[in-house]
């Protein structure tokens, strides 16, 4: 959450003249509602479910950048799952970067919506804490203070290094 998935996925796409696609784009467009509605009206269950369904149909499209929620790794075997079907790469942030990319957003966050504003930095620390053992499993991780200029091409070749 704010690690920069879709700026990045949009940019390597481009890079690559691969398609994007957007997990949480697709289930708004698809639900015909937010995430947050989604959250909000049917359950963060039923969001899970649709979002591994979603990502599971990923695979009807060859050589494309997805980007995936936050907690996307975290369910349904997803990050197996992704492993198997593509290039993982973890966009590893600290705790006060992620925080300040996602202040503005809090609203679309249904995960955010009701933390006081005090409190925030030590729910993105705990949540980064459990979410940390998916997001490890990467095939990639990469610092998003050192992505300045790097391009997917020098990312996959210094992975197979």
């Amino acid at each position: 959450m704010g690690s920069g998935k879709s700026h990045w996925g949009k940019i390597w796409s481009d890079e690559t003249g691969m398609a994007f696609y957007d997990l949480d784009d697709i289930i708004e467009k698809e639900e015909n509602m937010s995430v947050d509605e989604l959250f909000d009206k049917k359950g963060e269950a039923y969001f899970r479910k649709i979002e591994s369904d979603l990502l599971r149909r990923m695979a009807n499209h060859d050589n494309c950048v997805v980007s995936c929620g936050g907690g996307t790794p975290c369910y349904d075997d997803n990050m197996k799952w992704m492993n198997e079907n593509g290039l993982t790469v973890y966009l590893q942030a600290s705790p006060v970067k992620l925080l300040e990319n996602i202040l503005d957003e809090i609203e679309k966050r249904p995960v955010l919506k009701n933390i006081n504003k005090g409190e925030m930095l030590f729910f993105v620390e705990q949540k980064l804490k459990e979410r940390s053992q998916y997001y490890t499993q990467s095939k990639i991780e990469l610092k998003v203070s050192e992505l300045k200029n790097t391009t997917i091409n020098d990312i996959i070749q210094n992975s197979n290094s």
